[in-house]
């Protein structure tokens, strides 16, 4: 199994590993600093380097419960040391979208009762839907001015991991329609903006809301009975 480094520290930017397993399709490493796509959130890109070489990774997914660094180019070979090194910037983006999509969850929550029914991201923008039984373009600015306000108040954001049967046993822990949780997975990994949201989640994050910046809610949208969206975008 990979060691994958961002699950404790989002803001390791390089790391040394060593290649596992390689394919024409891509590698598997000991460790890494790579986001596997999942939860919404897209797979980390970036570079591998070796001695007399170097591959640009374009996707990085999870495949048979190994993560699985998609390469542009030939592979190393599998025992060589290499240098996994992130699109830093791509991922501190994320990061700021995926941290700004928890507080925006938590505020359609604590004020509406509503679930999240899905979702999306990519950098600096993202959708959100939402067991809602109406929307409109006022219930956009009102959620706005809410979110930043929370934003701005400076919550550290951390990461915990609780036993399963004690984070299963939190009903605000899980504020997906449907739990999505695999159940093998044991213990889970928890987001926490102070004061604000705590979240089962697998994604990276800021270290806190006020990283974030501004949000604007840049659309809404019905989708059906009990469906509505919202989009946002990082000002």
């Amino acid at each position: 199994m990979t060691e994958e480094l961002c699950a404790t520290d989002a803001y390791l930017r390089s790391c040394e590993a060593v290649v596992l397993a390689a394919s024409p399709e891509g590698v598997v490493l000991d460790r890494t600093v790579f986001y596997a796509r999942g939860g919404g959130q897209p797979g980390d890109v970036g570079v591998l380097r070796w001695e007399g070489g170097q591959v640009r990774v374009v996707d990085t997914v999870r495949r048979d419960g190994e993560v699985l660094h998609l390469l542009e180019g030939e592979a190393p070979p599998v025992g060589v040391p290499v240098v996994a090194e992130i699109d830093w910037e791509r991922r501190h983006l994320l990061m700021r979208t995926h941290t700004a999509l928890h507080a925006l969850s938590a505020i359609v929550f604590r004020d509406h009762g509503a679930k999240v029914t899905g979702g999306n991201m990519e950098p600096g923008a993202a959708r959100m839907d939402f067991e809602l039984e109406r929307i409109s373009q006022d219930f956009g600015l009102e959620v706005e001015a809410k979110l930043n306000a929370e934003l701005a108040r400076d919550r550290p954001v951390r990461v915990r991991f609780l036993p399963r049967a004690e984070a299963l046993a939190d009903p605000e822990l899980i504020r997906t329609k449907v739990n999505l949780l695999p159940e093998h997975i044991d213990p889970i990994r928890v987001i926490e903006i102070e004061g604000l949201d705590r979240q089962a989640d697998g994604g990276t994050h800021v270290r806190s809301t006020a990283e974030v910046g501004r949000v604007r809610v840049v659309r809404t949208e019905s989708k059906g009975r009990g469906f509505k969206r919202m989009r946002i975008e990082l000002a």
